[in-house]
């Protein structure tokens, strides 16, 4: 299946763009939702995990990078999915959740990060080293992070090599703003501009090359670059393919890569279509398919307030307010305003950082109450059309098939932009 992601620039070339839909998420429900997808286009399935979510320390769902594999091919095989079907990759594998220590510290846990990652059977492994560290300038430069990334590759490259594993593929270089969203209401942003990319590739290319890492560089099949979509809490930036021109332009100078989309959460099913035909074939989406899932399951939640008897008024909504009072740590400096935007935020920003504490204890319970309440039980249309009006005739089932529903429903858009590979 690896081979997919090696076609995509050549079908490029070849007037013939395909892509893939990268779904960077460890909830059991969105993995389900793009498994059950795959079953039933009969293609492959690209999951991803990020640096802070799975690491070799367990991130902050508690899983390291094998632990993360078992549990999604555990869900495929519940689905009848071939593991042949199955990708993995790595996400901003860098020195990230570690940037409050010195960089030699930082980096040490990095490297064990990404022998970790390789060792569980990830094949695409993004080498992201552009964060600066405890002491570093507050940019880095570039030779600085493509240095760092080399280090890390030869991890990577060593690791394979004495398991025997397949030599894995890059993805090289990062985006701005920041992986996961603005912090801010944007207004615009700006493709990256082609000199910048350009200079990138070269740097790591000869930084690579000094360090006789010429064979892992033949394997980068792409860099991350800003295409110019972005999403904040309140808004989207969606993609204008006239002002990314010029940068789409400078892969015809180096037939041997595309662009890895990151932030695409939210764009219409046309631009993603753009991005992919403009060479944007990866497009990465986490925070989206959350909030998919979070919506449909606060609607659930007012369902079962309206029609059984004893659940209560909004239980689930209000577990997860307190949950987030109790520890605002994965919400508080990324939004801003008064008490009631606040609170707005912390349930429906776009941002979705509430996705942080649906695998904590509280949550779980307040979920499964949820599910339980409603298991067995005939929504009233008319019920369904007040708070869930989207939901198609087939939709309509137990709580898990409407919130699958609601997922699929996003990654619908994704699949219809990719299209098939030739």
């Amino acid at each position: 299946m690896d081979r997919i992601l090696t076609r995509l620039a050549a079908a490029r070339r070849e007037g013939r763009p395909f892509g893939i839909t990268s779904v960077c998420s460890a909830h059991s429900l969105v993995l389900r939702a793009a498994i059950r997808r795959a079953v039933h286009d009969g293609g492959p399935v690209l999951i991803e995990a990020t640096c802070n979510q799975v690491n070799h320390l367990g991130g902050y769902t508690g899983m390291r990078p094998e632990d993360f594999i078992r549990f999604a091919e555990r869900i495929g095989a519940e689905e009848g999915l071939d593991r042949a079907q199955m990708i993995f990759g790595g996400d901003h594998l860098g020195p990230n959740p570690w940037r409050k220590k010195g960089p030699e510290a930082a980096l040490e846990q990095a490297e064990l990060m990404v022998e970790a990652y390789v060792r569980a059977g990830f094949g695409k492994i993004h080498l992201d080293a552009s964060m600066g560290c405890a002491g570093d300038p507050a940019v880095l430069d570039d030779r600085t992070i493509a240095e760092r990334a080399a280090g890390l590759a030869e991890i990577s490259e060593r690791t394979a090599k004495a398991i025997g594993a397949p030599p894995p593929l890059y993805i090289l270089g990062t985006e701005v703003p920041a992986p996961g969203g603005a912090d801010h209401a944007l207004e615009e942003l700006r493709p990256t501009a082609p000199e910048a990319a350009r200079a990138t590739i070269a740097i790591h290319r000869e930084i690579f090359s000094r360090a006789g890492l010429e064979e892992a560089f033949s394997r980068v099949i792409a860099f991350v670059v800003q295409p110019g979509v972005e999403f904040g809490s309140e808004n989207v930036i969606g993609y204008r393919p006239e002002l990314a021109s010029e940068l789409t332009a400078l892969l015809d100078e180096e037939p041997q890569f595309v662009f890895e989309a990151h932030s695409t959460d939210y764009q219409t099913r046309d631009a993603l279509t753009r991005l992919v035909q403009d060479g944007f074939p990866i497009l990465k989406v986490g925070p989206g398919l959350t909030f998919a899932l979070r919506e449909a399951a606060y609607a659930l939640d007012m369902i079962a307030s309206e029609m059984v008897a004893g659940y209560g008024d909004r239980p689930l909504a209000a577990a997860m307010e307190a949950l987030m009072l109790a520890a605002p740590g994965d919400w508080q400096a990324h939004y801003h305003g008064d008490e009631t935007a606040l609170r707005l935020q912390r349930h429906y920003s776009y941002s979705d950082r509430i996705r942080y504490y649906w695998k904590r204890p509280e949550a779980g319970k307040a979920f499964e109450r949820l599910l339980g309440a409603l298991r067995g039980k005939t929504i009233p249309g008319t019920l369904l059309r007040q708070y869930l009006p989207q939901l198609s005739a087939a939709e309509v089932g137990d709580p898990e098939t409407i919130l699958i529903a609601a997922v699929d429903r996003v990654l619908a858009d994704y699949q219809s932009a990719c299209g098939t590979a030739p």
